[in-house]
């Protein structure tokens, strides 16, 4: 059986973004409405462009599905881009301060930008959401729950509970344009915002990822390649404009003894049959991972956002023809997507703990995966 995996295709103005997903057994109820209510998300959050009004994402499955169940065989995704200009879309010779224009033109030795843009836009990223919402009828036959929220804009943090049930973190979450689930600071982030863009500026943020549900022993220490907490680090890091991942604590273990970092382990047989299997901690420093596999606690995941690099004033930049210093160019864009890329990180960490769980627990179906599952629960309580 293949290990669960997806790739994406497609350009910002191009005809439509696909993404391909291999590995995911036979016999997984696929959510068609929940993937477009992820796809719809991503396009939302107070702060985006014109661009979102013009798109209306919905998936379109073209294979690996019957009758809205998986088959076994390859997923085709399709989300198709109503603003698909890209034959007649202008060249661009200024490239622009903190993108993948200047570095992707002397790539591929070309003085027009559109060609690396098109592919490095975060337009992509509905590709990726749409992966990992497919993931869900997986993940919800085994209690998994991944979400994904707004934790700061420029200045303004939320706090937010580390108990608080998922169902009440989602309903707070979805009840501003923030995506935050904090509602003070909820409306001060709104404001932010709103003043960069009286500023004709961006604004970047952090967006926070929770899973819970999951068996310990996801990932290895075997190979680091197989490190749960490098696999997730690289598949947040990878999203555009991400430049920072921390697990858990993060660089605040840094500037703490010990003492003060590693969670204390305690015995509760109360939750002997939680996927916890009866381990508690009486803090979650790590963040759900040690030594690269899942410990039984609740996995907590920052990923901190760059301002949007397309700002309407634009920065200093040179003219690739005449390498004349001139203003950046401007292409229709955001003044902050941070609430989207929440969408966008629940997403992709979404797919990487499935992934994971059918490394752990394999089989062609989904019946045959309840079984691993259930006899490994079975051996670890036995020990």
């Amino acid at each position: 059986m293949a290990t669960l995996s997806y790739r994406t295709a497609g350009e910002s103005h191009g005809k439509g973004l696909i993404a391909l997903v291999e590995g995911m057994p036979a016999g997984v109820m696929v959510d068609e409405s929940f993937i477009n209510v992820e796809l719809t998300r991503r396009q939302g959050g107070f702060g985006r462009g014109g661009r979102m009004k013009i798109e209306r994402d919905t998936v379109e499955v073209i294979s690996g599905v019957l009758r809205g169940v998986t088959i076994g065989s390859p997923i085709s995704l399709h989300v198709v881009n109503q603003d698909s200009r890209i034959e007649k879309a202008p060249a661009i010779q200024r490239p622009r301060p903190g993108h993948a224009d200047l570095a992707g033109s002397l790539k591929w030795l070309t003085t027009d930008c559109r060609e690396t843009l098109e592919r490095a836009s975060a337009r992509e990223t509905a590709a990726r959401v749409a992966a990992g919402a497919l993931t869900r009828g997986l993940r919800k036959a085994f209690g998994i729950e991944v979400v994904g929220y707004v934790a700061r804009i420029r200045d303004v943090a939320a706090k937010v509970e580390s108990d608080i049930e998922f169902d009440e973190l989602r309903r707070r979450r979805d009840a501003n344009e923030a995506f935050c689930p904090d509602a003070t600071a909820a409306k001060a982030m709104i404001e932010a915002i709103r003043q960069t863009e009286r500023d004709r500026d961006t604004v970047g943020g952090v967006v926070a990822a929770e899973v819970r549900g999951h068996p310990p022993g996801l990932g290895s220490c075997a190979r680091w390649q197989d490190k749960l907490d490098g696999r997730l680090m690289r598949a947040v890091g990878s999203i555009q404009a991400i430049k920072g991942v921390e697990i858990g604590l993060g660089f605040g273990v840094a500037g703490r003894p010990g003492s003060e970092v590693h969670d204390e382990i305690q015995y509760d047989s109360r939750l002997r049959d939680t996927p916890s299997l009866g381990f508690v901690r009486r803090s979650n420093n790590a963040g759900g991972l040690e030594g690269g596999m899942t410990n039984g606690q609740p996995i907590v995941l920052r990923a901190a956002m760059k301002p949007i690099s397309t700002l309407q004033r634009g920065l200093d930049s040179v003219n690739l023809l005449t390498k004349q210093t001139e203003r950046s160019d401007y292409e229709r864009s955001d003044i902050s997507a941070v609430p989207a890329a929440s969408v966008v990180v629940e997403n992709v960490v979404a797919f990487e703990i499935a992934r994971a769980f059918l490394e752990k627990f394999a089989g062609d179906t989904l019946g045959e995966v309840r079984a691993a599952y259930a006899h490994y629960l079975e051996t670890a309580r036995a020990l």
